[in-house]
Order: C-alpha cells, then structure tokens, then sequence
C-alpha cells in the first residue's frame, strides 16, 4: 500500500478512535499529568485536614511508589540523569506522612541515601520549602517580614503586583502571608525531616545580591516603616485579593498549586479547617484526581477545553466537515466556554472587553492566548456559516489582538507583564514564572491564526511586528525556544508556520536556517526526540528516541517549506503512522513545560492531536 492510503486509513482510525472517546457534551478529556508536586502536597493536606478517604491516599502513594528508580530516587521525565532532588523529597515527606512507609523502609532508606548525596533540603526549590516551613519541618527564613502596606499600592504603579505574572501572584500571595505569620501546621513527633537537615537553618534566598535586590530592600524598608494600620489594611487587601479569585469549583485560580498555599494562608489568617472556603477547595482539588498507569494523580488544572479546542480543529483540518457529529458537538461545547467576565488582565488592558477561553472546565475568568487561539481555529469555519457563532469568533479574536505585547509578540496570560528587573529576584525560576514575556510558540501560533483565519493583511502593522518580533528572537542554530511545549522543536514549528502563513518565502535566510537545523535533527527512525534537559540548559538537547509530538511538529514544519515527497518528511510520516508500535517511554515522555527543571507534563492528549494535525496537512498538501 502506497503512504497516500497508509495515511488516510491512519487517519480514519484515529478519527474512529476519537469518536468513541468523545464526551456526550462534545468535549474530550484526557489526562494532564504533572510532576509529584501535586499529589505529595495533596497527601499532606489531607492529613492536616482529618480528611480520611483511603482510596484516594491509597492511589496517589501507588503512583508515587511506582515511580521510583533503582537508585532510590524520581525523576521528571526519563532521561533526567540520576534524578530529581525536588520530586524526590516530595515523594519522600508524602510516602512518610501516609504512614504506609517508615524511615526504615528500604524504599525510603534509597530516597534518604538520594537526598543527602545531592545537597539535602537546603538543595530544595523554593516552593518546596515553602510547604516544609508549613509544616514545621523547616524553619521560616530569619528575620524576613514582608511588608503587607506593598499590597495598598496602585495596581498600574512599577513593580506592582500586576507587574508579576498571574502564575506568581497567586502563588506568591498566599506564601507571603504564611511567612509573615510564621504558620505551622502541627505534625505528630515522628513525622520529622530532621535526618535529611544538616543544619536547621535553611537558605531560602540566593546569595547572589545584585543591585535591584538592594534597590527592593531600600524600597522594603520604606513600605516597612509605614504605620501599623498600613500594614493592617494590607493583611485585608491580600485575603480580598485571594477570595476574590476563588473559582466556582472551590480552587484558587484553578490551580492546584496555588490551591495549596491559599489554603495554608487562610489557615494562617484564622479560618478554621472546617470553614466552606476550606472544605470547598478540598472538594476542588478532589475533582483533579485522575488515573495514569501508575497509579492515582492529582491533576495541577485539567485540560478539557484545550484538549477539545485543537482536538476539534486537527479534525476539521483532516476534512470532516463542520455538520459530522464529531465537530458539530465539539463546537457547541467550546461556545458554552468563552468568558464573560473580566479578569486580572483588564489591568493592562484597560479597554478591551471579554471574549477569550482558559485552559480548564472550571476556569471562568482566566482567559488565555494559547487556549484563545486554539478555540479561535476551531471555530473559523462554522464562524462563516452561523450568525451566533461569528459574534463569538470576532469577540474572541479582538480579546486575542488586544493582548499583543508592544514588542510585538505575545505572552501567555496578560499585556505587557515584561518587566525584566523581576526576573533578577533572588529565588529559583525568577526568569521563567515571575513576568509573562512574549514567546516564539505563543507569537508564532497566533501569527498562524491571524494569516490562516483572518482578514487582515500581510502589511498591516500587527503581522509586521509580529514578523519582526520572530526574526529577531530566531537562535543562532536556526530555532526558536517554545516555553510552554518542549522546547525548540516546538518553538520552531510555530514560528515557521506562522511566518509561511503570511507570506516570508521559503529562500528566507530565517526560513533556511531552521530548516537546516530541523533536517540535522532528525533521527534514525524518521522521528524527532528532544529531552526535557533542554529548557534547563538552554540549548537543544537531543533525546535517544523520537516521540510523537515532537515528530509531529517537525514534520509539520517541514511541509510548510518542502515538497510532501521529500524524504525527510515521509520518513516522520511513516514513523507517525506506526505510532502504535512504539515503547512505552516514547508514548508517556512528557513533551509539556510548566517550570524548566521542575514541572513537565505529558499531556495524554498530545499523542492524538499532533500526529492527526500532520498527517492532515500532510494528506491536504
């Protein structure tokens, strides 16, 4: 059989496949499987709230025990090296107080023996530490006070809280008040770290102290010095702050990681563990458990609406028309999604009105460009045939064009939250969490949707400081860094479809350059691999296997610049088409970025969307 026909019988059965896995809402819902942080916080928080569900402890320590390597420790995707310090002492501490495991275990004698070697706590991200001092299990820093009169200054004032990323802000809030108030939930004596503590004084900061981090400390001590009632009134700007962004569901902000901390620092502000706040949260982090294969996993934020959005438009792009049931559904679930209401990013963009989609069910007023986009591309077509339908899309895609960043490109959640100075706070992932810069994958794919779907031309101002902004962020080996995907295979592939899409020719000098790059990486197999050690070192890494995302994005890539019968390109496609044969770790290699170095995703969805995507285009082309 010809590739033609091996590609269009790939494609019906995965089509078939969907179809069967299709909610009867129209959505699909696949599995967004983070790093342990989420289900080693969920174990200490179940025991801290008296809350006895055996099931759902006795799954989350299966997965966590399951996941451990030979030499005692976990790791954030395969290829880590010996393994991860973090995952390792959360596994650990989860493991201890699910009292299923002593510390004579030998499991946990591994873990400890892991632990030490590679720096013990005070190696431990700040985060993570975080949660220890909670717990008494660390002390706080010393002498830190953070001065609560900061949370009373104008949100448009520099450095600001709206200056951070809506990511730090709610995780950095909640912290903040459980440091001030030196909270500590009371553990039983035995439920100790003491043996991993060399000392128990912990760093929590860099030593590094740059000039900024001495402008912050003037600028600290003036906030400081404001009279009580400053500091007071700042205490009730930070819980309104908080309750204000509670989600229907329970969880603040819809993540659960900041769930977390909220729930910790609302204890610290006096609420009582009974209180519906609290309990509503616990029902809300709850909700995310979702099964894997190793066991029972607390999902940082489901994928729903994201899993549907490209889900629906790799179909439609494959040719099934907006009428099949399989899109027709899909559709009238997504424009139940599009928020109304205004959030957090109104700040910078005083005037623009609401109209975008968030990442998960329950978000109700956390729109974001990616998702945005996604839901945009999905509804281009049945936009051109119903009145209801075009209203949103235009809603949608002038939300979208209103959060372009003055540089050109655009960020994740809000405008212009790219003030670099923050990136030199003294704490772990300053550079990726505390702004929300533009990036090549977010740009590079709304550049795609606006020359795709859009009417607007390849000389209006929009696309032409989107062009530049790529071309000027392009890497000297051709490729472009994706943040929230890994990494410059994903980077790349946006951007270049972007730019094709609007019209920079393929003799481009930027074009030829990651071309080039691209070809050079591919594997034996005909696939493309590329490890989650690469957004740590900030040069591509390759992995010794392919997977199918990221072969899928190459390939893709690929076609937007050569000929279908190029080899190159039907090598990734025949190697997308076997997919069903390949081991587990290339299926399960988490191809998804959080934080580098510390949260990966595989998100079970991807091996569905990506490859259908290519195929499609590649059929189509």
């Amino acid at each position: 059989m010809d590739l033609e026909n091996i590609v269009l019988r790939n494609i019906e059965e995965r089509i078939k496949r969907l179809r069967t896995k299709q909610d009867e809402e129209g959505s699909w819902e696949y599995g967004f499987e983070g790093s342990l942080l989420t289900d080693s916080f969920m174990i200490l928080l179940m025991n801290d709230l008296e809350y006895k569900n055996q099931k759902v402890i006795d799954g989350i320590i299966d997965r966590i025990i399951n996941l451990q390597h030979p030499n005692g420790a976990w790791k954030l995707y395969e290829d880590e090296k010996d393994g991860n310090l973090n995952a390792t002492v959360q596994a650990y501490i989860a493991l201890l107080i699910s009292k299923k495991y002593t510390k004579e275990h030998s499991s946990m004698k591994k873990a400890e023996k892991f632990i030490r070697e590679n720096g013990g706590i005070k190696k431990t991200h700040f985060m993570l530490k975080m949660i220890l001092a909670t717990h008494g299990l660390i002390e706080y820093p010393k002498l830190f006070y953070f001065p609560m009169s900061y949370f009373l200054l104008p949100d448009k004032m520099p450095l600001s809280l709206f200056d951070l990323s809506n990511y730090a802000r709610v995780h950095l809030v909640p912290m903040i008040l459980c440091i001030n108030k030196r909270f500590k939930v009371k553990l039983d004596d035995d439920l100790n770290i003491d043996h991993l503590l060399e000392t128990s004084e912990v760093e929590w900061f860099y030593e590094e102290r740059g000039s900024f981090y001495q402008f912050l400390l003037e600028e600290g001590k003036k906030l400081a010095s404001y009279p009580l009632y400053f500091h007071q009134k700042g205490y009730e700007k930070a819980e309104r702050f908080i309750l204000d962004r509670i989600e229907t569901n329970g969880t603040f902000y819809s993540y659960a990681s900041s769930t977390f901390y909220m729930i910790y620092a609302l204890m610290a502000l006096g609420y009582e563990a009974t209180s519906s706040v609290i309990q509503n949260a616990l029902q809300g982090l709850l909700s995310y458990a979702a099964d894997t294969e190793a066991g029972l996993h607390i999902q940082n934020s489901p994928s729903k609406v994201w899993d549907t959005a490209l889900l629906s438009y790799a179909i439609q792009e494959a040719g099934y028309h907006i009428s099949d049931p399989i899109v027709a559904k899909s559709i009238n679930y997504l424009i139940k999604k599009q928020q109304n209401m205004n959030g957090d990013w109104k700040v910078h963009a005083k005037n623009l009105s609401p109209g975008g989609w968030g990442f998960s069910d329950v978000n109700s007023f956390i729109p974001d460009n990616d998702d945005t986009g996604a839901v945009l591309r999905a509804l281009a077509r049945s936009a051109l045939d119903q009145n209801t339908i075009h209203e949103s899309w235009l809603r949608g895609v002038h939300f979208l064009l209103g959060l372009q960043n003055d540089d050109g490109g655009w960020g994740a959640f809000e405008k212009n939250v790219t003030n670099k100075w923050l990136t030199f706070l003294p704490i772990e992932n300053a550079k990726d969490a505390i702004i929300d810069p533009s990036t090549a994958d977010l740009t590079g794919r709304i550049l795609e949707f606006i020359g795709h779907y859009t009417t607007i031309s390849n000389d209006d101002p929009i696309v032409k400081k989107t062009v530049n902004w790529l071309l000027k962020n392009q890497k000297s080996n051709g490729s472009w860094y994706g943040r929230w995907g890994i990494c410059y295979i994903y980077g790349t592939w946006a951007a270049i479809t972007g730019l094709r899409v609007v019209g920079i020719p393929k003799n481009h000098e930027a074009i030829k350059k990651a071309e080039k790059w691209l070809v050079s990486i591919q594997n034996e197999d005909g696939g493309w691999g590329e490890s989650g050690l690469s957004p740590v070192k900030n040069k591509y890494v390759p992995l010794k296997y392919s997977t199918p995302s990221q072969t899928a994005w190459a390939v893709d890539t690929l076609l937007s610049i050569r000929n279908k019968e190029d080899e190159v390109i039907r090598k990734g496609i025949k190697f997308l088409t076997t997919q069903s044969e390949l081991p587990n770790k290339a299926l399960t290699y988490p191809t998804g970025l959080g934080l580098p170095g510390q949260f990966y995703i595989h998100y079970h969805s991807y091996n569905e969307i990506y490859p259908l995507l290519a195929l499609a285009h590649y059929k189509n082309s």
